[in-house]
C-alpha cells in the first residue's frame, strides 16, 4: 500500500494548489475591498445617501395679479394631493377611517381607493393643507405639495389674464411677466427608510424657495364685468357668434375693460389678434385729415347727387341722403359718397400719413403677447380705388384695441396714448418694483379739430345713425360702423362685423368704450346693434358704485335738467381720482310721460342691473347707503310715470 493510502492525506502539490488558490482569493478580496472603500469610497457613499434621502425642487409659490384697486384676479392657493399605495398600509382599518374621517369621501370610494389590488391610486380632490396634519404619519399615505392657480371671479377677464399650463404661463399677462409671476424654486433634502418611504420629520430645506411678484393691473374689476356682462347679453339677443369690448381712458391710454368672447368662451384675445375691415367708424379720421390741413372744414358741401357715385369702376351708395350736403352732414348720416367725395382732397401720402398717425397699421406696444398690426398699405401699393375705399374704411384692416385708442385721440384733444394694461409690478414683499406712468406716442391733430370732429360726433349721436347710444344725463360722441367680412379671396356672403366707438361725456370724456360683434343675425347695422351696448356699458358704469369715474367731473358735464332733485338724499360713492364724493347724476330715457309703468321687483339684483332696468322704463334712480337691494320707494308693483324718481333701499340704510 502507498504511503499516500496509508496516511489518508492529498499529495502535497494539490494541498499547495489549494493554499494557493485561498491566498488569490484573499488578495483579490482585499484588493476589490480596497477600491471600494478607498478609491471608489465617495462615489458608493453618494450612491448609499441618495438610496436613503432625495433632493426634490420645491416649486415657488407663483404672484398674484391683480386690479387697479388690489382686488385679486388670479392667486396661486396651496393645495394637497392624497396619493394611496394600499401594500404598504399595516392597519387597513384604521388607515380608512383616518382617511374617512380627514378626507370626507364615502366608505365604498375608501375601499376602492385601498383595495390590495392596487399598487397605487391617486385620491381625485386636492384638499387644504391642513389635512397633512392628520394624514403625514400614516404609513402607505402620500402627500404630494401643489400649488393650484385660483381665480376668485372664475372667467372674468381670463383672456387678459391668460393661464398657468405644467407651472408656465400661457398667453395674456401670465406669459408677458412670466419671470416675475413665477418666482424661484427651493430645494429640500427628504431622508427615505429602506424600503424608500419617507421619514416623517425628515426633510430639510436647502434653499427655501422665492415667491414671484405682483402685477397690478389697469383693469377695473366692476368695469370689466359690466362689459362682459352687457356683451354677452348682446351677443344672446343678435346670435353673434363672437364680440369684444374694450373701455380706455382716453387721458391716460388705461385699459379699464377688455372683453373678448369667441365660440361661447371669454378667454380670446381676438380685441388684439384679430383684425376687421372699420367702415364707417373709420370716417371721422377722414373728416380730421381735411380739417386739420385746412383742406375743408364742416359747413363745406359736396352733391352727392341720387346719393350713387361712380369711382374709378366702383360705385358707392347711400341709403339716407340725396343732393347737396355738408360734410357735418354727411358725417352725421354716414354718407359714403360724401365722405369718399370730400376726401379727393387728399392726396395719397396725406391719406396714409393720417391714417398711420392714429394708430393703424402698427402695433399699439400693449403688455401682452399675440397682438398683430393690422394692414395698411403704402400708397405705391395702392389701385385707383383705394383713396376712395379707405375713406370709407375699407381695404384696411384695424384691431378693437387700435380702433379704441384711435377714438381716444379725438376725445383727449388729439394725442395717440400707448394703451396700458399694466399700472405697477412689486416684489413680493409688496415693494413697487416699477410703475408704468401714460404715455404719449404723437400729437395726432391739434386740439381743436379734435374738439371740432368730437362735436360731429355728438351729432350722429344725437341725430343721426347712432341714436342708440344716447344717454339722457350726458351728450356721448360715437359713431357706428357696418362692414362685411373679408378673409383675403373676397366678403363672405351676409357675414357683418358691426361696431360702435363712442366716448362721454363729451365735453370732457372720461371713457371710451368700443363694441363689435361679429356676425349678428337679423339687423346686423352697428348703429342697431352695437350703440345700445356701449349705451348700457355707460349706464352700467354710472350705477356702479366704485368705479375709475371723477363723479365731480361728472356733475359738471351732466344735463342740469337730468341730475336727482335736491331733496333726495345723495348716493355715496368710491373714485380713486382726487376729486370730493359727489351725488351721482342719473341717467334718463326719452320716454313718453303720459305711459304710466308698473315699478319692477328689484330687490337682491346687483345695483348696476337693477339701476339699468329702471332706466330703461325712463325712471330716474337714487340710492342711500351699501349692501344689496332690500327694497324701493315706491314699492314694486305700483304704477309710475315715466321722469319719477325712484328711491332704492339698501341693506345698509
Amino acid at each position: 500500500m502507498s504511503r499516500r493510502k496509508a496516511s489518508g492525506r492529498p499529495p502535497a502539490w494539490r494541498r499547495r494548489v489549494v493554499l494557493a488558490a485561498w491566498l488569490f482569493a484573499a488578495a483579490a478580496i482585499c484588493l476589490r475591498a480596497a477600491q471600494i472603500q478607498v478609491l471608489q469610497g465617495s462615489h458608493w457613499r453618494d450612491l448609499a445617501e441618495a438610496q436613503h434621502s432625495e433632493d426634490v425642487i420645491v416649486p415657488a409659490t407663483r404672484g398674484s395679479i391683480l386690479d387697479r384697486d388690489g382686488a385679486p384676479l388670479a392667486v396661486s392657493r396651496e393645495r394637497v394631493r392624497v396619493n394611496v399605495a394600499p401594500r404598504e398600509i399595516g392597519d387597513m382599518g384604521a388607515a380608512r377611517d383616518l382617511l374617512r374621517d380627514q378626507l370626507g369621501l364615502s366608505r365604498s370610494s375608501i375601499q376602492r381607493l385601498t383595495s390590495r389590488e392596487r399598487a397605487w391610486a391617486v385620491v381625485p380632490d386636492l384638499y387644504a393643507p391642513d389635512v397633512r396634519e392628520g394624514l403625514r404619519s400614516v404609513r402607505g399615505v402620500h402627500l404630494e405639495r401643489v400649488l393650484q392657480r385660483h381665480h376668485p371671479h372664475g372667467e372674468l377677464a381670463r383672456s387678459v389674464l391668460g393661464a398657468v399650463v405644467d407651472g408656465q404661463g400661457s398667453g395674456g399677462v401670465e406669459q408677458a411677466f412670466e419671470r416675475l409671476l413665477g418666482g424661484t424654486s427651493g430645494r429640500e433634502v427628504v431622508a427615505r427608510d429602506n424600503a424608500g418611504r419617507e421619514i416623517p420629520g425628515e426633510r430639510v430645506t436647502v434653499e427655501p424657495p422665492r415667491s414671484g411678484g405682483e402685477v397690478v393691473l389697469t383693469i377695473d374689476m366692476d368695469l370689466q364685468e359690466i362689459a362682459q356682462q352687457a356683451l354677452e347679453e348682446a351677443m344672446s339677443e343678435t346670435e353673434a357668434q363672437g364680440g369684444d369690448v374694450v373701455v380706455t381712458d382716453p387721458a391716460t391710454g388705461e385699459i379699464l375693460a377688455l372683453v373678448s368672447i369667441r365660440d361661447g368662451k371669454a378667454s380670446a384675445l381676438s380685441a388684439l389678434n384679430t383684425p376687421y375691415e372699420p367702415g364707417s367708424t373709420l370716417k371721422p379720421f377722414t373728416v380730421a385729415a381735411l380739417l386739420e390741413r385746412g383742406l375743408a372744414s364742416l359747413d363745406d358741401t359736396v352733391d352727392i347727387g341720387n346719393g350713387s357715385w361712380r369711382v374709378e369702376g366702383r360705385t358707392l351708395h347711400d341709403t339716407h341722403t340725396k343732393g347737396r350736403i355738408t360734410i357735418e352732414e354727411a358725417l352725421r348720416e354716414s354718407s359714403n359718397v360724401g365722405i369718399a367725395m370730400a376726401a379727393q382732397a387728399l392726396q395719397p401720402g396725406v391719406q396714409y400719413e393720417n391714417l398711420r398717425d392714429f394708430g393703424f397699421g402698427s402695433y399699439t406696444g400693449i403688455e401682452l403677447p399675440g397682438e398683430v398690426a393690422g394692414t395698411l398699405r403704402r400708397p405705391v401699393r395702392w389701385t385707383p380705388q383705394s383713396p376712395a375705399s379707405l375713406a370709407i374704411g375699407y381695404e384696411i384692416s384695424v384691431t378693437p384695441l387700435q380702433m379704441a385708442m384711435a377714438y381716444g385721440a379725438l376725445a383727449n384733444g388729439g394725442l395717440l396714448m400707448q394703451p396700458r394694461i399694466v399700472r405697477e409690478i412689486r416684489s413680493a414683499e409688496g415693494e413697487v418694483l416699477e410703475r408704468f406712468e401714460p404715455r404719449v406716442v404723437r400729437r395726432v391733430i391739434e386740439e381743436d379739430v379734435a374738439a371740432t370732429v368730437g362735436s360731429a360726433l355728438v351729432g350722429v349721436v344725437e341725430d343721426g345713425t347712432g341714436t342708440s347710444a344716447r344717454l339722457g344725463s350726458f351728450a356721448v360722441a360715437g359713431k357706428s360702423g357696418t362692414a362685411r367680412l373679408n378673409y383675403g379671396d373676397g366678403y363672405e356672403e351676409g357675414a357683418y362685423y358691426s361696431s360702435f366707438v363712442g366716448f362721454f361725456p363729451a365735453d370732457a370724456p372720461q371713457l371710451v368704450v368700443f363694441v363689435g360683434l361679429d356676425r349678428p343675425q337679423g339687423a346686423y347695422y352697428g348703429g342697431a346693434v352695437a350703440a345700445p351696448v356701449t349705451r348700457t356699458t355707460m349706464e352700467a358704469a354710472l350705477a356702479a358704485r366704485a368705479t375709475p369715474l371723477d363723479r365731480g367731473a361728472l356733475l359738471r358735464s351732466a344735463r342740469r335738467e337730468d341730475l336727482v332733485p335736491a331733496n333726495v338724499p345723495p348716493a355715496r360713492f368710491v373714485s380713486d381720482r382726487t376729486e370730493p364724493e359727489a351725488e351721482a347724476p342719473v341717467v334718463r330715457q326719452t320716454v313718453d310721460r303720459g305711459t304710466r309703468v308698473t315699478l319692477p321687483n328689484v330687490t337682491g339684483l346687483p345695483s348696476r342691473v337693477a339701476v339699468r332696468r329702471l332706466h330703461a322704463l325712463g325712471l330716474r334712480v337714487a340710492s342711500v347707503g351699501v349692501g344689496s337691494i332690500v327694497g324701493t320707494v315706491p314699492e314694486a308693483g305700483e304704477r309710475v310715470t315715466p321722469g319719477d324718481t325712484i328711491r332704492l333701499r339698501m341693506a345698509g340704510d
